[in-house]
């Protein structure tokens, strides 16, 4: 039996898993494939949200390995970026968990996008080794292959 990284994760309460606060108004330029969609935070956390979490049944959300707050959306430059944060320090499934944040933003946002994904600032003892992995073309490629 394999030893868990950390056994006795915190998980906290989540409010309305699953439902926004606010909707997405359906216009007349939604419809039409010429027109640019407009992005923020909320709506990428309503997808980022329930990714389990690789080591243990709960969701991301109530882990709180991600916040609506960690994610950052400037439309107008076409740039995302998404902090989260692993439950330890010496998380080894870090980078699964960045890989697995990547491939929902792959599926759910137009190419225009650059996406950059980072462990928050001292919450992980590879910090810099885990977000060059995360940010490097050549080794997600690699990564999304297998």
């Amino acid at each position: 039996m394999a030893t868990l990284i950390n056994a006795n994760p915190v998980v906290y309460e989540v409010a309305n898993p699953g439902l926004s606060t606010k909707r997405r108004a359906r216009a007349g330029s939604e419809l039409d494939d010429n027109s640019r969609d407009q992005f923020d935070s909320e709506e990428l956390f309503q997808h980022l949200r329930n990714i389990i979490d690789p080591e243990h049944p709960y969701t991301l959300e109530q882990l709180k390995v991600i916040s609506e707050e960690q994610i950052t959306v400037d439309d107008a430059a076409n740039r995302i970026r998404v902090e989260f944060t692993p439950t330890v320090e010496h998380c080894s499934m870090a980078t699964l968990i960045g890989l697995s944040l990547r491939l929902m933003l792959l599926r759910i946002l137009p190419r225009r996008f650059k996406v950059d994904i980072y462990v928050s600032k001292g919450s992980h003892a590879s910090e810099d080794a885990v977000n060059k992995q995360l940010n490097d073309k050549e080794r997600v490629a690699a990564a999304l292959e297998n």
